[in-house]
């Protein structure tokens, strides 16, 4: 295991700045993932700890040694990837010990090492087949034997789920992250997958155009986002128009349209230090519907997206439209309704408006 630093971290591509001035640490033995939509800078960052990059500037250490010159073998890290990139012309075993034989591994500790390491991936038994006979993912247990089987000091996965069916790729979330958990490796993890970021991560670094907007546990970027974009980024949020109307030691009150004045707590509005100009955040899942007359502002159901055991509802207040995602007792609302829609204050997050907003 090996704490990770960036320390003022930049990377161009000519006139490209994919990365803007990272500093981030991914703590020793933990889960750290990389979160934000394609051209984001999330891959850019994994590539230049594993040495496929080279910074702009700045420097990277791991174990508190700087290593921006030290060669991508040299660095004693686990990729995964997310094409699996296993040789198909050899065994599992075979691609399990690739990495052990540039190691001077004795042959008899080499076989040990892969049976070790296709038991903790619980595929044991599998090193005599080649990978064409394996499912996709059991494919991307071997690439994960393989990561592992040389100790590495940090473990790095770009999407390595992404090419995996939707039933697969939750089982395998949580398989990753119990391996993970057992060999306790520092790990840093890319996704653009919000519902693998929230499910996986002990820490979460959600970037967009190359900066990073936020870090924190899963928690904290979801009930208290920083900025506009991690609102909207991460879960279904309805993002209202406000005005700051007052303040004491425990709420910020903003008035909206649709809600009139909601106290919020100070809590869940860290980043808003001004009054005036405001958005007002609510999740869809804490804005509740209910029948006409029921405590609440009144509504009218423009859309339902029925999903089973819950539905997202999409209604209206005056001119604004919001979504809601409540489960279903009995029989959803139906289109063109008028409902009660309520919600909990507690539940808000104040942000700032953007400067160009």
């Amino acid at each position: 295991m090996a704490r990770v630093e960036l320390v003022d971290i930049r990377k161009s591509f000519g006139a490209v700045h994919a990365v803007k001035q990272a500093n981030v640490v991914f703590e020793e033995g933990s889960f750290t993932t990389l979160l934000g939509p394609s051209g984001c800078g999330k891959t850019t960052i994994l590539r230049m700890v594993s040495g496929l990059e080279t910074p702009t500037s700045g420097d990277i250490q791991i174990g508190g040694k700087r290593i921006n010159d030290v060669p991508i073998h040299k660095r004693n890290l686990g990729l995964v990837f997310q094409n699996y990139a296993l040789f198909p012309h050899r065994t599992i075993g075979e691609n399990i010990a690739f990495g052990l034989k540039y190691r001077d591994v004795p042959k008899a500790e080499v076989a040990k090492k892969v049976m070790q390491a296709l038991d903790i991936v619980r595929l044991p038994g599998v090193e005599d087949r080649y990978p064409t006979q394996l499912s996709g993912g059991q494919q991307q247990r071997i690439a994960l034997a393989r990561a592992i089987v040389i100790e590495p000091d940090v473990l790095l996965l770009d999407e390595p789920l992404s090419a995996l069916d939707a039933n697969l790729r939750e089982d395998m979330r949580v398989e990753l992250k119990s391996i993970q958990d057992r060999i306790g490796v520092t790990s840093i993890f890319v996704t653009h997958d919000q519902s693998e970021a929230l499910a996986m991560s002990d820490k979460i670094i959600v970037m967009s155009a190359g900066q990073i907007e936020q870090v924190g546990t899963p928690e904290e970027v979801y009930n208290t986002p920083a900025s506009e974009f991690v609102a909207g980024f991460l879960g279904a949020s309805n993002l209202l128009a406000a005005n700051v109307v007052g303040r004491d030691d425990t709420h910020v009150v903003l008035e909206t349209a649709e809600f009139g004045k909601t106290p919020v707590p100070l809590s869940h509005a860290a980043t808003l230090k001004q009054d005036g100009r405001a958005k007002l955040m609510v999740r869809a899942e804490k804005l509740t519907l209910g029948a006409k007359g029921k405590p609440g502002v009144e509504a009218v159901v423009e859309a339902v997206d029925y999903q089973g055991q819950l539905a997202r509802y999409f209604v209206r207040v005056g001119d604004t439209q919001l979504q809601a995602m409540n489960m279903i007792d009995g029989k959803p609302f139906a289109e063109g309704e008028t409902v009660a829609l309520a919600m909990n204050p507690d539940a808000c997050a104040a942000l700032p408006v953007r400067e160009n907003t």
